[in-house]
């Protein structure tokens, strides 16, 4: 893999081409980027809601009504859809759950790294909780960091993705249920390939990022 190559390749897709589909090969890695994905403290903060269904993405779609109607083709035709859900609180149950996991796959050469691990999960939280008072704004950020390494992934796949703010969280928290589950709604990426007519295809109009000159300061 060419990583400049991946990098000019990949844009936010406007236009999907509803007649091509993701294999189920492909999803399985797609997937794949999805749990492996790094985070602080390996918090794992986040929950999937994949649509691949036409019902599937109809539901997905109710998050695109009203103002946000400009976005519903990017759902509905796109061949996948994945909802970013972020934890909207994190305690020691869930530390010791995250431990508990790490410990039956092998983390763990002993119980006082294992019963360490937890202390190190629980003052970071703490901080976040307590000191900084951000502890959601955090758990969000580790999904971020997930939807960053998602779209690079899908883009060495050659599955084009489009990640979308501009959707209606609520709404897709009342559909999906998230809130009672622990959960709310970040962001919307839809996934599979773009079509000929997509005048935001690198094909048609090159893409422009700031000079190096502005961005890096090497030393």
């Amino acid at each position: 893999m060419n990583l400049k190559e991946v990098l000019n390749w990949r844009y936010t897709t406007k236009e999907f081409d509803p007649t091509k589909k993701i294999t189920k090969e492909d999803m399985d890695q797609v997937k794949s980027l999805l749990r492996m994905s790094a985070s602080s403290v390996n918090l794992q903060p986040w929950h999937f809601i994949i649509a691949e269904t036409e019902e599937g993405k109809a539901r997905m779609a109710k998050g695109t009504q009203g103002f946000f109607h400009f976005n519903e083709p990017k759902v509905t035709n796109a061949s996948a859809v994945v909802l970013f859900c972020a934890k909207t609180d994190a305690d020691e149950d869930y530390y010791k759950h995250i431990a508990d996991v790490d410990d039956k796959n092998g983390r763990f050469p002993n119980e006082d790294i294992k019963n360490g691990f937890i202390g190190a999960v629980k003052t970071f939280a703490d901080i976040h909780k307590y000191d900084l008072k951000d502890l959601n704004h955090w758990m969000e950020k580790q999904v971020y960091l997930n939807i960053g390494s998602f779209l690079l992934g899908v883009a060495s796949l050659g599955i084009d993705a489009t990640p979308m703010e501009g959707i209606d969280i609520k709404a897709l928290d009342e559909e999906f249920g998230l809130r009672e589950k622990g959960f709310t709604a970040l962001v919307a990426v839809s996934i599979g390939y773009r079509a000929e007519s997509d005048f935001n295809s690198t094909d048609k109009t090159p893409k422009s990022r700031l000079p190096e000159s502005e961005i890096f300061t090497e030393i």
